[in-house]
């Protein structure tokens, strides 16, 4: 983790690890203080970071109740994946046009970095990669609303794909990789497709668990 990051983003970043690896279990209540005891910070950054992941609608916030994670479904999933298709694609358009220099280099190191956690099975390694390359695409696209539109979208399909990953379908790290290197490549073309393709994985792995 970036030891630049302030107290609230640390928080944010444990959180979001505790619900998507389901050490906090989806339809359970927790109180502000069991979270800021259960993490060792004080209830100021845990508050800040519930309200960014509410936000992102990865958890309720119930006044004077507490805090409810909520359930994913494979129909939540799916509506949200015909939402994040196109705008993805216009988002890897605009960065192909408008990232800098040196956020295209980043954007091949962590192609290269994003393949070589997944080869390991670092599912830690892999959820950093995959904030890191979510937020890196859409402040290339130099747009503040592809930050408050995708964002959400990412978060929860990143929940999505944690809680119901399996041998099944694969590992989406060179899909990944691949919207990343062609985004460094000016290739809006390819990156289109490549993101189109990811969105393709996202739908066949929520669609696999409608036929169980």
């Amino acid at each position: 983790m970036d030891n630049d990051l302030s107290l609230s983003d640390k928080a944010y970043e444990q959180l979001e690890c505790m619900i998507l690896f389901e050490e906090l279990k989806g339809g359970a209540m927790y109180s502000e203080k069991q979270l800021a005891e259960s993490l060792q910070m004080g209830r100021t950054p845990i508050r800040e970071a519930l309200q960014k992941l509410a936000w992102e609608q990865m958890v309720i916030i119930h006044p004077r109740r507490g805090i409810q994670i909520p359930e994913v479904s494979v129909e939540s999933q799916l509506k949200l994946l015909e939402v994040r298709r196109p705008l993805e694609a216009e988002c890897v358009r605009l960065a192909t046009q408008r990232a800098t220099t040196e956020q295209k280099k980043a954007m091949e190191k962590l192609a290269d970095g994003i393949i070589e956690c997944s080869e390991s099975n670092n599912d830690s390694a892999f959820l950093n990669y995959l904030r890191e390359i979510h937020q890196l695409l859409v402040k290339s696209a130099r747009n503040e609303y592809f930050i408050k539109a995708m964002l959400p979208l990412q978060g929860l399909s990143r929940r999505f794909w944690f809680l119901n990953k399996g041998s099944d379908t694969g590992h989406p790290a060179s899909l990944h990789a691949e919207i990343m290197r062609r985004v460094a490549a000016d290739d809006a073309t390819g990156a289109i497709k490549a993101s189109n393709s990811l969105i393709d994985y996202l739908v066949q792995q929520a669609k696999s668990k409608l036929d169980r």
